[in-house]
């Protein structure tokens, strides 16, 4: 199976649903931010503060390329991944990519309820949150647009939702069963 990149913005589901894949279709699911922060030393916070974004960006396009080559694999991809047009090139060409989407309100009561690990928004009220997801995502909608496909991810509250949208994701891109 070629690997499947999962797009979209922060808290749109790309780390719950590739979990669930993974603990449903058995394949392999990898988190783009976690293999940075493993392969760095740091959280992606202390990265953002010490190196800043543009380097931040930079070593996520570098492990990127580094995944993009495995198959098996589902790829959870940062919120801004898909603005560096180079990403979205390789990830088309090397495998599928589905755009996560949630309504902006479910976006925004994640967001909310997560923000402290989200170094964009972690000391942010809750009005300028609301405020910069909106900004967020006009701008990169055009970016997002670029992929393949759409996939609705409103429904991963609770267990049973998950694992109903994890079926459906599976069933939808023609996962292999687990063996």
């Amino acid at each position: 199976m070629k690997p499947i990149f999962l797009i979209g913005y922060m808290c749109s589901g790309k780390t719950t649903l590739g979990r669930a894949l993974e603990s449903r279709a058995g394949v392999t699911y990898i988190d783009l931010d976690d293999l940075i922060v493993e392969e760095q030393g740091m959280s992606v916070s202390e990265i953002f503060a010490r190196m800043g974004e543009v380097e931040f960006r930079r070593l996520e396009s570098e492990v990127l390329a580094r995944v993009a080559l495995l198959d098996n694999v589902v790829v959870g991809c940062g919120g801004g991944t898909a603005c560096r047009s180079a990403n979205m090139e390789l990830m088309n060409s090397r495998g599928v990519t589905v755009w996560l989407e949630a309504s902006r309100d479910r976006l925004l009561r994640r967001l909310l309820e997560g923000r402290a690990g989200r170094p964009l928004i972690a000391s942010l009220p809750d009005d300028e949150v609301k405020r910069v997801m909106e900004r967020d995502l006009e701008r990169r909608r055009e970016h997002y647009a670029k992929a393949g496909n759409r996939f609705d991810s409103s429904l991963l509250e609770t267990a049973d939702e998950v694992a109903a949208t994890a079926d459906l994701f599976i069933k939808k891109f023609n996962i292999p069963a687990k063996i």
